[in-house]
């Protein structure tokens, strides 16, 4: 059970790091649009490489920032039944360890298998923007999908871990 405690606690210290990056590629959006906007307001001139820049670093801070959102359970879901004062704490471990198992993971791994080929082309065709003066080397950013859901599901198998041990009667001690 240690080994568990351990690994749940290790995976949960990656999803925090992947919410720091995600927290910087967010900063880094605002200073560009900050740096679009005055010089298009002082000097006139605007960048089609700065805008693509700029949703190129939304993309990746809302891609990368998903695991870290799934560790703080601030994703979407259903309150309905999940929040409902019929369902006790036991049986939302069910249901997090179910909806983890045998929905989470598998989707993740498909958005991985199907994204291979995206992937691949755009780095096989060397992809970049169809604009004059847009970011070339869009398979960096494509590349962000597959990784993003390999973190989600690496979350995901923490999160697994974690409602079997509370549901076996030993929780993790949540860390902040």
């Amino acid at each position: 059970m240690n080994y568990l405690h351990k690994t749940v606690r290790f995976i949960n210290t990656f999803s925090e790091w992947t919410g720091v990056i995600s927290a910087w590629l967010i900063l880094f959006m605002v200073l560009a649009i900050v740096y679009d906007v005055f010089t298009r307001a002082v000097f006139n001139q605007g960048s089609v490489m700065l805008q693509e820049l700029q949703w190129h670093l939304f993309a990746a801070a809302f891609l990368l920032g998903a695991a870290y959102t799934l560790k703080h359970d601030d994703h979407v879901r259903v309150d309905i039944i999940y929040r409902s004062r019929w369902v006790n704490a036991k049986a939302r471990a069910w249901l997090d360890l179910f909806g983890s198992l045998f929905l989470l993971i598998p989707f993740s791994l498909l958005i991985i298998y199907c994204s291979k080929s995206f992937v691949y082309n755009a780095y096989i065709f060397n992809e970049g923007s169809p604009d004059a003066g847009g970011l070339p080397y869009r398979f960096i950013l494509k590349g962000i999908l597959p990784l993003s859901f390999v973190f989600l599901i690496i979350q995901g198998v923490g999160d697994a871990l974690r409602h079997l041990l509370f549901i076996l009667g030993s929780p993790v001690e949540e860390q902040r």
